[in-house]
């Protein structure tokens, strides 16, 4: 009998409410997930889905929330690698990195986010302090990821073109408008940035940018469908956006439904969807 083949979730939360709030949880559609979320609740899920290894992404941009992520990383034997967060406008930059790959679980960093979807400035990514601090990311041989709207795809994709160099992670694919039908101009935005030899892109967010009550995987099919002929399965990585994908599906039913979304594609290729992109790109071990 085959082995099940590998699968690694490129993107989850955790977050402890005793030690620093999460105060993008607001109002009553996100009330279920104001409560913790821990490495302890989400280890059996992903077992039983049968996920190897993870991605720890960071959701608070505090200095102290890293630190924090890569000791759990280091005591984890599902956690290989964590994106967290620093300043990219602070002038030492790349010495806050150095002194991250110091401290316990040091070796676990792969990249580093930032709350983008939330500037107010549509071209936050072209600032040139934001440059400069892009610049040290890639010095530093991290990746960046990207949260960002639809309309933020255009900075994007000229901040990647600048910075050929760094290699950026489309978070969420850009956050599709799923739950209106509309495919534009996200599809297009999106085109021009997977041009880009030096992006990829998470199969990951879907399900909540859909009807969390009533979406089906034939909702999501044609914003897949867009993204995997953009990028290529070799460019194109599994997340789950545990916690936060519970407001419309449980863990199980979101890698079934990625599962689903990738089966008109060889084995090799859905292999890479569900784990070798990810382990090449954030160098997992």
């Amino acid at each position: 009998m085959r082995a099940a083949p590998r699968v690694v979730d490129a993107h989850h939360h955790v977050w402890d409410l005793a030690v620093r709030d999460q105060d993008w949880i607001t109002g009553e559609a996100l009330a279920p997930l104001r409560r913790d979320f821990t490495l302890a609740d989400l280890e059996p899920e992903a077992r039983a889905a049968g996920v190897g290894a993870t991605v720890l992404v960071q959701t608070v941009t505090v200095p102290g929330e890293t630190p924090e992520f890569l000791a759990l990383a280091a005591g984890s034997e599902l956690v290989a690698g964590v994106v967290g967060w620093t300043d990219l406008t602070a002038p030492d930059i790349a010495d806050t990195l150095a002194a991250l790959r110091e401290l316990p679980g040091g070796d676990r960093l792969v990249g580093l986010r930032h709350q983008v979807q939330g500037e107010p400035d549509p071209e936050w990514l072209l600032r040139p302090d934001v440059l400069r601090g892009l610049a040290a990311v890639a010095d530093a041989g991290l990746v960046y990821d990207l949260v960002i709207l639809p309309h933020q795809l255009p900075a994007a994709t000229r901040a990647a073109a600048a910075l050929p160099g760094l290699v950026l992670v489309l978070d969420h694919a850009g956050k599709p408008p799923i739950a209106t039908g509309r495919t534009r101009p996200w599809a297009d935005d999106l085109r021009a940035l997977a041009a880009l030899p030096n992006t990829v892109c998470k199969l990951s967010g879907l399900v909540t940018e859909a009807d969390w009550h009533a979406w089906t995987p034939d909702d999501l099919r044609p914003y897949a469908e867009t993204v995997i002929d953009a990028f290529g399965p070799g460019r194109l990585m599994f997340g789950s956006d545990w916690p936060v994908c519970r407001l419309a599906a449980t863990y199980t039913e979101v890698l079934d439904t990625a599962r689903a979304l990738v089966q008109d594609l060889s084995e090799g290729e859905r292999a890479a969807v569900l784990a070798t992109t990810a382990e090449r790109v954030y160098g997992l071990r």
